[in-house]
């Protein structure tokens, strides 16, 4: 079999990401859920550099691209990866030579394990991801919210309100990321501790181009609860869309049903700003949010498996 040639494209050939002969690109990643590769030249989000094909005979077997925001130097995830029939070796050798490094986000229609080629093709590229060296960290459940949805009542328990300082919102990050069950927040727990956790999330934060005065702390509301935090939750945009950025509930007011009262502030916060679409996501099982999302209407559009 003839060697195969791996490499980044250029602005000038980028149109060889779209020769790939997969009849699976349709099912599973980024194209079923309207997104298509363009670069930045493009009026896309993709880059030439990090776009990368293998070739046989010059017709594109395999490829990847890896994303991340206009001032990123490295990229944020990997949320391409397809490959001929029978070239699923060569997908493999295609991310073992990159020299980029991300997490593999493989985007999957809500159900998909019983859709049998929907299920088939979403493996195929699972077990492309484990033969690369990459590993299943946990799979996430996608909700939409549209005005169409309708706009959920407060349930009055809270009192939110803005937190300019970063010292003491980093604190009751903190204390939010203390014994949570979100599967990155464990990961960067077990790499460096709390502090990291809570500064990662603060990143993220302030990587978003939505205002930084959109960011909520909650209180109990009540006689003598005044000054009980509860937790905090960040409205944002990201380059996409408007967010549902982080809900968070310190530890001891855990098990209240509370992260139903912070969605539904910040989701009325996203909409009184002009939001005609809202995302946000969870671990599948965290099924107390889970049924928060339901229960404020939002519909459950996607499901996402996360790889490191």
């Amino acid at each position: 079999m003839t060697e195969l040639v791996f490499r980044a494209l250029e602005e000038h050939d980028a149109h060889l990401f779209h020769t790939l002969d997969d009849p699976t690109t349709d099912l599973v990643g980024p194209l079923p859920f309207g997104r298509r590769h363009a670069t930045c030249a493009q009026g896309g989000q993709y880059r030439p550099e990090w776009s990368r094909v293998a070739l046989r005979d010059g017709v594109v077997v395999a490829r990847a691209a890896w994303w991340g925001g206009p001032d990123d130097a490295r990229p944020i995830a990997l949320d391409w990866l397809d490959f001929a029939p029978g070239e699923s070796g060569a997908a493999v050798r295609l991310l073992r030579a990159a020299p980029l490094h991300a997490e593999y986000v493989l985007q999957l229609p809500p159900g998909w394990r019983d859709q049998e080629a929907v299920r088939d093709a979403a493996r195929a590229r699972m077990d492309v991801a484990a033969a690369a060296g990459l590993a299943p960290l946990v799979e996430r459940f996608r909700y939409t919210w549209t005005p169409a949805c309708g706009l959920p009542e407060p349930p009055g328990r809270l009192v939110f309100r803005p937190e300019p300082d970063d010292g003491v919102f980093l604190d009751i990050l903190r204390r939010v990321e203390t014994g949570s069950l979100d599967a990155h927040a464990r990961q960067a727990v077990a790499e460096g501790g709390v502090e990291q956790a809570a500064r990662e999330e603060l990143d993220f934060f302030t990587w978003c181009p939505s205002p930084r005065d959109w960011w909520r702390v909650a209180w109990a509301a009540g006689p003598g609860r005044g000054g009980e935090v509860v937790g905090l939750h960040v409205p944002a945009r990201n380059l996409q869309s408007p967010v549902i950025g982080f809900i968070g509930i310190v530890p001891e007011h855990r098990g209240r049903g509370y992260g139903y009262d912070l969605l539904v502030d910040c989701t009325r916060h996203l909409a009184a700003h002009g939001a005609e679409t809202i995302i946000g996501e969870t671990d599948q099982p965290n099924v107390p949010m889970a049924a928060a999302f339901a229960k404020a209407g939002y519909s459950m559009t996607q499901e996402r498996a996360f790889f490191v």
